[in-house]
């Protein structure tokens, strides 16, 4: 018998996405495929440009990115301890223990741990501004056992999960650090988070939990390896269906002709997902990743399993493959029923993997902040986009992009993973103006992240 599929819930920006012309994307963040998408906007907002000059005008900006390079030496250190807390998909308790315990010695003392198992702080603002999420997630693909210590070799510090995601938390106690100590007072509130469930089959648990408990978030900076310059605005949608097929069995030469193979079943599936045609725009994708069962070389197998993963930078053509692909699983279950004129072989599915997709408008405010702080930092921006925390917040039409902390990264994934620190501190800098840009500074700026009709 066949499951009903869940449904996610629709982005508010998918019907922009078809207006959007094609450029080439470079962002690098590792945990899905790039995607394209338009160009960054050259003309800014008059508001972004009077926010900018006057942030980078005022010498307690320029102390405090001073206090930014100065700190990087020492945010190494956070980096080291982090990354060899192991964190494992639904394994990270103890790595957001020791992430609490540093945001609550530099002074974010009421930071707590959520019931999903994110860490969460607040830094209040001056009480009249927006509230915007800054995050970096604190699970990495690795299984428990890995042996992740932090070895150095040819400049670069080497460590499985040390770019993807610890440096972005090692950014984000930097951050904390250097605003208190040279007691910059924001005029929106910065919620500082460091969240599960990113990774793998984590499902995006974190961020769905956070929306979910804290609906009067304004806007969100999340931090993901990337090149200086790249910008996420768009988040790839995914379902990802574990499916199984089961019959009688029997033995391959006795109860040949009155068994159906449960194998040979989940091969005509096969077959038929592989001649399913997607669009090429919106990027649509589909792969069966991995496929198991029978129980020897002479038995008709009475079992087989596969795990199906679906991609779309849009949900309508995602739930259009998806449709596509559950139809083909049946008609294949039928058609090997009726090759041997029995109704013995079965099959069910169920979705593993739900991330919504969304898309924040490229013109949108908090694009341009991005966009104008690495003009001021010299680089010019990249769009781009992937699966990622951000996903969850632009699927509600929540303001949302993803940045790079700073460094050069590689590896990712791999036991290899690599991180040349060098100076890194330009993409912490770069980050945190694009913050301050969106929340304010008092005495200084206004906030361009606007406060959303709750």
């Amino acid at each position: 018998m066949t499951s009903t599929p869940s449904r996610i819930r629709r982005p508010h920006a998918t019907h922009a996405l078809c207006a959007i012309a094609l450029a080439a994307a470079t962002w690098t963040a590792p945990a899905a495929a790039q995607s394209a998408v338009a160009s960054a906007p050259e003309k800014l907002s008059p508001a972004v440009e009077t926010a900018f000059t006057r942030l980078l005008a005022a010498p307690r900006i320029t102390q405090l990115m001073d206090a930014v390079r100065a700190d990087h030496t020492r945010s190494i250190d956070d980096l080291k301890m982090l990354t060899e807390i192991e964190a494992p998909p639904f394994k990270e308790q103890k790595r957001a223990e020791a992430f609490l315990a540093r945001l609550q010695a530099l002074g974010l003392t009421h930071a707590t741990i959520d019931a999903e198992g994110n860490v969460v702080g607040l830094r209040k603002g001056t009480g009249k501004g927006p509230k915007l999420v800054i995050s970096a997630h604190l699970d990495t693909v690795f299984p428990a056992g890995t042996d992740v210590k932090v070895k150095e070799q040819d400049g670069k510090l080497m460590a499985p999960g040390i770019s993807d995601n610890t440096r972005s938390l090692a950014v984000l106690l930097s951050w904390l650090k250097v605003l208190n100590e040279q007691k910059i007072e924001t005029v929106g509130d910065l919620l500082f988070v460091g969240n599960v469930g990113e990774e793998e089959l984590g499902n995006l648990r974190g961020m769905k939990h956070l929306f979910a408990e804290h609906r009067d978030i304004d806007g969100m900076v999340a931090l993901e390896p990337a090149a200086d310059g790249n910008v996420l605005v768009l988040g790839t949608g995914s379902h990802r269906y574990e499916v199984t097929f089961k019959g009688p069995g029997g033995h391959s030469y006795a109860a040949f002709g009155r068994v159906p193979s449960a194998i040979h079943g989940m091969g005509r599936a096969i077959a038929k997902i592989a001649d399913i045609k997607t669009p090429s725009y919106p990027k649509t994708t589909f792969t069966v990743g991995t496929v198991g069962g029978g129980t020897s070389v002479n038995t008709i197998a009475p079992d087989a399993r596969m795990a199906v993963d679906i991609r779309s930078d849009a949900m309508a053509p995602l739930l259009e493959t998806e449709k596509k692909i559950l139809a083909a699983i049946d008609e294949a279950v039928a058609e090997e029923n009726q090759r041997w004129g029995v109704q013995s072989l079965s099959v069910s599915h169920k979705l593993i993997g739900d991330r919504p997709g969304g898309q924040t408008a490229s013109d949108a405010l908090i694009v341009q902040a991005a966009v104008r702080a690495n003009r001021a930092h010299g680089r010019k921006t990249t769009l781009g986009g992937a699966s990622t925390d951000a996903n969850v917040p632009m699927s509600l039409g929540i303001p949302a992009i993803v940045m790079g902390g700073g460094g050069k990264t590689g590896g990712f994934h791999a036991l290899s993973e690599w991180i040349d620190l060098t100076d890194a501190w330009q993409g912490a800098q770069t980050s945190l103006i694009t913050v301050l840009g969106l929340v304010g500074v008092q005495g200084v700026s206004e906030p361009l992240l606007e406060k959303r009709k709750k």
